[in-house]
């Protein structure tokens, strides 16, 4: 909490030092500064601000370090609008990857990024739950039907089709990036 006034009061000293008005910190701004503040991610998970002035916006990076995705680097940008905390942030993953519960475009199925959000929930909620879909995908509530169908019929068949498309082969006429990370874990 007192990050959040520090950060009003600096905004305040800056104008008077200036002479000029700055923009008014919204409160959505405000509680994504609180969120991030408190953010406790394990190491295989990282943010990054492409702009620095740019809270609102960012990526996360998910290096899975168990399960079937192990070894790859997944990458997701984050949008947060105005009427956050009540909105859930506009996610994307930024990788064309075979995976049940996200699509070719980058869009992502994650209950509480839609029907199951609430203003309580935070963004480390979200980035958990993301991470959560690495270690354990949901076929029951597919964007990409046809991972979903080869993971509930055959699972080998389904990790075999995930180690291809990590490695950035084609798989059904659909050619994959390469998220495989190069480093030593």
């Amino acid at each position: 909490m007192l990050k959040i006034w520090s950060l009003k009061q600096q905004q305040k000293e800056e104008e008077a030092q200036s002479g000029s008005r700055k923009k008014k910190i919204t409160a959505a701004q405000l509680r994504v500064q609180k969120d991030l503040t408190e953010l406790s991610l394990p190491p295989t998970m990282k943010t990054h601000f492409p702009d620095p002035e740019d809270i609102m916006n960012f990526e996360l990076e998910i290096k899975p370090d168990e399960g079937i995705y192990k070894g790859g680097v997944f990458k997701f940008s984050f949008a947060v609008n105005t009427n956050f905390p009540h909105e859930p942030p506009k996610v994307k993953c930024l990788n064309i990857i075979y995976h049940p519960n996200i699509d070719l475009e980058g869009n992502v199925c994650l209950n509480i990024l839609r029907e199951d959000w609430k203003p309580v929930l935070n963004l480390n909620s979200v980035m958990v739950g993301l991470q959560y879909l690495f270690l354990e995908p949901n076929p029951a509530d597919p964007l990409n039907k046809e991972a979903a169908a080869d993971l509930q019929r055959n699972r080998d068949r389904f990790k075999d089709n995930v180690r291809s498309a990590m490695q950035g082969y084609v798989i059904n006429g659909v050619k994959f990036d390469r998220v495989l990370s190069t480093g030593r874990r």
